[in-house]
């Protein structure tokens, strides 16, 4: 075994972005089956959220939806003789807490501000980093017809952000791809369709755009009327029988590392096959002035001689005084 110290200059790291598809499994970026189950709807997180599955058996779970109400109105109350502390109060505070970090912002969405929201949170085991920007595709069909959804990444000039990182206007469209019916993409009296957060996994939508748009309404009742289902309003209205595309996001380090053999470097070797292990010579003598090796791996210490990382060649490379390498290994992390 011999060693080599490294310089500053045998070590590169390079940054790259991999998108894949986003749902269980498959590697897919579109779902067009859309599941509920019924023991999660009748407990106690039914109150709050709604899962969302890709199959019937209700095992691959790929996002969850949440209705949000400032005035706490469409869900009964926790207790009904305190006003507005209801389950859409608390999903719109935590959300409000999650995205904007401030109790006294609102949600404004594309210029208007709204009470209310849907929420659809992609389940963190389907992403990697993040959602992709410019890939969303969101059918959403209603009494009023079909409405198709993206976000505004590739067209800003400007990138917008909050407490939840970037933050892009969901419009009118496909793939990244604005239909320009309005200019926008989205009403100026209902504002835009929500807000596309790629750095938390979450679609927020603006139900008085996609009222005006499809007809799927919230309930915005209040007390002891209230009927709690606007999760499941969202599911049957937007997800029956649509589609729903979205590619992840991934940056992957990588740190590349090249090692140098010399042409005078790793030329003898401390096999016992090579050397005498009593005395340390060279058993053949044809080795003596004209030494070949094999190397077959690269093993990298720190300082302290603690072996951090193996690599192992495809294949032996032979090595003696007219021969230079150059072994580049690949550190994904």
């Amino acid at each position: 075994m011999s060693f080599k110290r490294l310089e500053t200059d045998d070590f590169v790291v390079s940054a790259d972005s991999i998108t894949a598809g986003l749902w269980t499994d498959s590697n897919t970026a579109t779902i067009t089956t859309f599941y509920t189950s019924s023991t999660q709807a009748a407990g106690s997180s039914g109150n709050y959220y709604l899962n969302i599955y890709s199959d019937a058996t209700t095992s691959s779970l790929e996002f969850a939806i949440a209705y949000g109400n400032q005035q706490g109105s469409g869900s009964t109350a926790y207790d009904l003789s305190v006003d507005g502390r209801t389950y859409t109060s608390t999903i719109y505070g935590q959300y409000r807490t999650l995205v904007l970090g401030d109790e006294n912002s609102a949600f404004i969405f594309g210029g208007i501000t709204s009470s209310d929201f849907w929420a659809i949170s992609v389940d963190r085991n389907r992403y990697k980093e993040s959602l992709f920007p410019g890939s969303l595709t969101l059918n959403i069909s209603g009494s009023g017809g079909t409405l198709v959804l993206t976000d505004d990444s590739q067209v800003v000039n400007t990138v917008s952000y909050n407490d939840a990182g970037r933050v892009f206007q969901l419009v009118s469209g496909s793939a990244g791809s604005i239909n320009t019916t309005n200019a926008n993409g989205y009403s100026a009296t209902s504002g835009s369709y929500g807000w596309f957060l790629p750095d938390i996994s979450t679609i927020l939508l603006n139900p008085l755009a996609v009222s005006s748009s499809v007809g799927v309404t919230p309930s915005r009742t209040s007390g002891s009327a209230a009927s709690g289902d606007n999760n499941s309003r969202l599911y049957r209205g937007i997800f029956s029988g649509s589609t729903f595309t979205l590619n992840s996001q991934e940056t992957i380090t990588s740190d590349y590392v090249f090692v140098r053999p010399r042409s005078s470097e790793f030329n003898y070797s401390e096999n016992p096959s090579y050397i005498s292990g009593s005395t340390g010579e060279v058993l053949y003598s044809s080795f003596i002035n004209n030494p070949i090796s094999y190397v077959t791996t690269v093993g990298l210490y720190n300082d302290t001689n603690e072996l951090l990382a193996v690599a192992k060649l495809s294949k032996p490379l032979q090595k003696d005084f007219t021969k230079e390498a150059l072994i580049r290994i690949k550190l994904d992390f």
